[in-house]
């Protein structure tokens, strides 16, 4: 059994331009302090100086203890990651000195 299938123009069109899609422009403090400002009812200058807040409040936090949590939301935690050796390596068939 041979089964055909009609390829639509759509599905060209996918396969051109494989998965990437343009990158979703990231909010900005001001228009995340306007968003919140107008969700309740406060002024922008009184949001934007509680992000302040928060942000330093959260560097004091994760500096301090590691993890800084915005229940609901985020959590930060950081890590300790060990140093690359410096040493000869297989890359892609070859060996290459791999600086520290």
């Amino acid at each position: 059994c041979l089964h055909l299938r009609q390829v639509s123009s759509q599905n060209i069109a996918m396969a051109k331009g494989g998965m990437k899609q343009a990158a979703a422009k990231t909010m900005t403090k001001g228009a995340l302090a306007d968003a919140l400002a107008t969700k309740s009812e406060l002024k922008k200058s009184v949001v934007g100086k509680l992000l302040n807040g928060l942000a330093e409040v959260g560097a004091a936090e994760v500096k301090k203890a590691g993890v800084f949590t915005i229940p609901g939301l985020a959590r930060i935690k950081t890590r300790r990651k060990p140093a690359t050796k410096a040493a000869k390596r297989m890359m892609f068939g070859q060996e290459v000195l791999v600086k520290a």
